[in-house]
């Protein structure tokens, strides 16, 4: 029953998203005020956030060659958050590829994210800026950015989580890596103590847990009291990406709907 609830849910908001304007600013922004008023017609970034409980991140399938039919196909499957994290790119080559990746979070409902990157960001017009420790400072980002878009923070130990939870200008926090992952070579892994901590500080913004997740570990990812996450390899090393994000997407409604 719960994943037919969750097939609804998701069929209603693809079905609208279709006749929104590309996701984040659709105007110019100087003092943190949005100028053109069309992007007020957007759904609020913040409620689809409140929502959210799996965010994918991808590189760019150079070697596949295949980064639009893949997101055509992980996208409508469930996935709610989507990042282009590739950071040997050119900022003409990410513009032109996070271009092609708004027309598809336009059209499957999904966010857009951008990382590290509060300048590209902005003329990509997305939907997120993330932002791990050793980024520009939150302050520094809403000012380029303006008050729309979401920001979110990568955390690594018990007190940068804390901080994140209440920290002015973050929307969403990320908590990991729970495992040991090639997404970020020697960073020790912080374990799932790290999402006890969290869970049991109950946190008053949308936190995901990050870092080796699969569907062999999801579920004690899930008893520690997670109940968003943020995924590389299980799907973008998938055979099939849509079976892989449907499979991940269900397993998370089903323990917990959507509420923080």
């Amino acid at each position: 029953m719960a994943g037919s609830h969750r097939h609804a849910h998701r069929s209603h908001s693809r079905h609208t998203a279709h006749a929104l304007p590309p996701p984040g600013l659709n105007g110019s922004v100087t003092d943190g005020s949005v100028t053109d008023d069309s992007v007020t017609d957007a759904p609020d970034p913040r409620a689809r956030l409140a929502q959210a409980r799996l965010y994918l991140c991808t590189d760019t399938r150079r070697t596949r060659g295949d980064l639009a039919e893949f997101l055509d196909a992980a996208l409508p499957a469930g996935v709610d958050i989507v990042q282009l994290r590739d950071k040997h790119l050119e900022a003409r080559e990410e513009l032109t590829l996070l271009e092609m990746m708004a027309d598809a979070c336009r059209r499957h409902g999904t966010l857009l994210a951008v990382n590290d990157r509060a300048d590209i960001a902005l003329a990509a017009h997305a939907d997120v800026l993330h932002l791990g420790q050793h980024d520009i400072p939150v302050p520094v980002a809403r000012q380029v950015i303006g008050d729309r878009p979401l920001v979110g923070r990568s955390t690594h130990t018990p007190a940068q989580a804390d901080a994140a939870a209440s920290e002015p200008g973050v929307d969403y926090f990320c908590a990991g890596p729970v495992w040991p992952t090639p997404t970020k070579p020697g960073r020790p892994a912080a374990g799932i103590p790290l999402l006890q901590h969290v869970a049991q500080r109950q946190p008053g913004r949308p936190w995901f847990a990050i870092g080796g997740i699969d569907h062999t570990n999801l579920d004690d990812v899930l008893t520690a009291g997670a109940t968003r996450v943020v995924v590389v390899r299980a799907i973008t090393e998938a055979d099939d990406p849509a079976t892989a994000t449907a499979a991940l997407a269900q397993q998370l409604q089903a323990t917990h709907p959507a509420t923080w």
